[in-house]
């Protein structure tokens, strides 16, 4: 793996959103061990960043300016590697894919699935593909539940195991995010026993009622806390300055909504120096698609 680009080359620049769940329910398992969740993926203008420049040679080139990332499993060369798997004529598509780490590791907010999937619709456009969302969608789930969320681009209820996906447009609100310095197992926190898995079921028709950023609450939060000190201090601190703060997804960041930039940003200053912290607006559809109508 190269970490430069040919002096020479073309580079295109495509963002990976970050999401948040505003609410997160597990209603049940499937016999295959795979939890059935209800949440609403809230997208956000702030994200992971990716450099591409194509060549004809056929072969994929992967940098990443966070050395840990840059290996053969990051699902930035995984998906590069299967949308060419999917391409007769495999010697005249090549690219060299440079990731810009902006999101936190383990944090919750879909960065590496949201980098998966920016690369397939990036590719797809760039080699002249033409590969429907539909079939983009179905190439991602293969690499990550959330990964079809992040190929179709707008900001949703989701069921099922994440393939479930219902655009949905709410009010939008600014985000304050916030890491402690830690990040979390997905794999233990699923695994983990006392995880609540027979919420109650709620329709679309329901979100009208639960009320900006949702009532709902993220089932994972509890166990999470618990484990990770670090968290629930967080926690604390942001109720202290947010009555709706909460945990998002399955990782270590906590999220608080806010009416405006200004009043976000006011408590963003106050944080502790050593969390991970941004504010971002949330987003109705994907800046991806942005992009791709200007290249």
């Amino acid at each position: 793996m190269t970490n430069t680009f040919s002096d020479k080359a073309h580079i295109t620049h495509w963002p990976c959103p970050a999401k948040l769940n505003l609410f997160l329910h597990f209603i049940g398992q499937r016999d295959d061990g795979y939890h059935l969740l209800q949440s609403y993926f809230q997208l956000l203008d702030f994200g992971d960043e990716l450099r591409i420049s194509t060549n004809t040679n056929g072969k994929i080139h992967f940098s990443c300016d966070q050395k840990q990332l840059q290996t053969s499993n990051n699902l930035v060369i995984r998906a590069a590697h299967l949308l060419l798997q999917n391409i007769q004529h495999k010697g005249i598509f090549g690219a060299h894919l440079h990731l810009v780490k902006r999101l936190p590791i383990g944090g919750g907010v879909g960065g590496g699935s949201s980098d998966c999937a920016t690369t397939l619709v990036a590719l797809n456009h760039l080699w002249g593909r033409n590969l429907s969302i539909n079939e983009l969608a179905d190439l991602g789930e293969s690499l990550g539940a959330d990964v079809p969320f992040f190929v179709r681009g707008q900001s949703a209820f989701v069921e099922g195991v994440g393939e479930q996906i219902t655009p949905y447009p709410i009010t939008q609100a600014y985000f304050l995010v916030i890491q402690p310095n830690c990040s979390i197992s997905t794999s233990e926190i699923f695994s983990n026993p006392l995880l609540t898995t027979n919420t109650k079921a709620i329709t679309i028709r329901d979100l009208k009622l639960m009320g900006l950023p949702f009532d709902g609450l993220n089932t994972m939060q509890s166990l999470v806390i618990e484990e990770n000190p670090l968290v629930k201090e967080a926690l604390i601190w942001l109720k202290n300055h947010s009555s709706n703060a909460r945990m998002t997804g399955s990782g270590s960041c906590l999220f608080a909504s806010f009416d405006n930039l200004q009043d976000a940003s006011k408590i963003a200053a106050l944080c502790d120096p050593s969390w991970l912290t941004f504010v971002a607006r949330g987003i109705q559809r994907s800046e991806l698609y942005s992009q791709l109508g200007s290249i």
